[in-house]
């Protein structure tokens, strides 16, 4: 196989076969991510298209962002049982699938069935717990910088293409910017193919970081029900602290800047691109924040970060109304909220592996996640509620930014382990 060869040519090098992975994953999930924030670049042409109601829209987007994180625990059974190559081909597949039917709509039902149903569950396979599942059997040093830099690709991915996007469909049509979508997707399924492996043991190889041989899980542990993974996770009381404060980080990001920032921008007067660009502006940022936040996640206290970045993400959505949607204001809102955009995951997912251990981490990771996307659908239907009955966005934005607060205050009750921030050595024992 090609990966053999590239193992080989790494190893030449002195590079952990593990950082080709997470590259193919990066792209996997930067593509993927694409499909997942295409829709709110396409609210405004579906609806002078076919006269649908924002409400209605929405509905569908809500179903997808509802299916996106519900398949996620079962998406961990599945990777654990099959492999991280396998169903990653099948998820692309299955979303470019779903978007070259969706060409050929004109119902409401099929905007339903394939951008909430079908996207929804493709979408679902290669969510942030791909990213937690790759960076776990692969990393033990480092694992939280990993799961910064994939975090990011996801987040990033879905603002860095609404620019080229929202240009396609204002001067082609939203048909042409939904093809982009589905090309970028064959590209990551071949990549995938020939490079992705599920675990280091498959070359010979321990995680980076680890100095013992390579070991392969125990069977009960690759089999593991996600219905039982959740039992015995809900039982915990920092598993309801992780799943509540999730739903607040979905109900304030995805669900609600990524699928009507640009509808609300047009109340106020700037056009699909121009607003396009200020979540691209967001996606630059948000880059450096969640690899940041990976980066910090390894050295510092995650109770104490989770802190931070809910509450400062609630002081940005407060502040957005009072911007006057100008340049300078949207910039500055920009800057600041994308710094924070998805920077909760990489501590999130380090106190779930801490909590839980590495086998398990990803199966309750997905629960977690599932917790994350019910809040966006929460909002992403909220929102268009509030828009097609106020005639506004803004009650959402407020009630958004005042949960983000609530978030930072529960993080705090979290007493497990509970230590006093400090660095420590990028070098540090391997995590268990």
């Amino acid at each position: 196989m090609i990966s053999s060869h590239v193992a080989a040519f790494l190893a030449r090098r002195n590079i952990h076969y593990g950082w080709a992975v997470v590259a193919v994953t990066f792209l996997t999930m930067l593509v993927t991510a694409g499909a997942v924030g295409a829709p709110g670049v396409l609210i405004l042409p579906l609806h002078q298209e076919f006269g649908w109601e924002t409400a209605e829209i929405s509905a569908a987007l809500a179903i997808r962002l509802l299916l996106f994180g519900l398949i996620g625990p079962f998406a961990a059974a599945l990777l654990n049982r099959y492999g991280v190559r396998r169903i990653t081909l099948a998820a692309l597949s299955l979303i470019a699938g779903g978007l070259v039917l969706s060409l050929a709509m004109t119902r409401i039902w099929q905007l339903i069935l394939l951008w909430g149903v079908v996207i929804g569950f493709g979408t679902g396979l290669t969510a942030l717990v791909l990213g937690a599942t790759v960076a776990t059997r692969w990393f033990s040093d480092r694992r939280g910088l990993v799961i910064g830099l994939l975090t990011a690709s996801s987040a990033t991915g879905q603002l860095l293409f609404l620019p080229l996007l929202a240009s396609l469909t204002e001067r082609l049509g939203w048909r042409p910017a939904v093809a982009l979508v589905c090309i970028l997707l064959g590209l990551a399924a071949l990549l995938v193919f020939m490079i992705m492996r599920d675990r280091p043991s498959e070359l010979g190889l321990s995680a980076y970081g680890e100095t013992t041989g390579a070991t392969a899980p125990s069977a009960s542990l690759v089999l593991i029900s996600p219905l039982v993974a959740l039992r015995e996770a809900a039982r915990t009381r920092e598993f309801w602290i992780l799943f509540g404060t999730f739903f607040i980080c979905g109900a304030s990001t995805n669900g609600l800047i990524q699928t009507h920032f640009i509808p609300l921008c047009a109340d106020y007067g700037l056009a699909a691109v121009g607003a396009a660009s200020v979540l691209a502006v967001m996606g630059v940022f948000d880059f450096i924040g969640t690899v940041g936040s990976g980066w910090l996640s390894d050295r510092f206290d995650n109770r104490w970060l989770l802190f931070w970045y809910y509450g400062l993400r609630g002081l940005s959505l407060l502040y957005l109304p009072f911007t006057e949607f100008s340049f300078y204001g949207l910039s500055l809102f920009a800057i600041f909220y994308g710094l924070d955009w998805i920077a909760t995951v990489p501590p999130t997912v380090k106190l779930t592996a801490t909590k839980f251990g590495r086998e398990r981490a990803n199966l309750v990771f997905g629960w977690i996640f599932a917790g994350h996307q019910l809040g966006a659908a929460a909002a992403a239907f909220g929102s268009g509620f509030s828009r097609t009955t106020l005639d506004t966005y803004l009650p959402a934005f407020f009630a958004a930014g005042g949960l983000c607060l609530i978030a930072a205050s529960l993080i705090l009750t979290w007493r497990d382990g509970m230590q006093r921030s400090t660095i420590v050595s990028t070098a540090s024992a391997p995590a268990r």
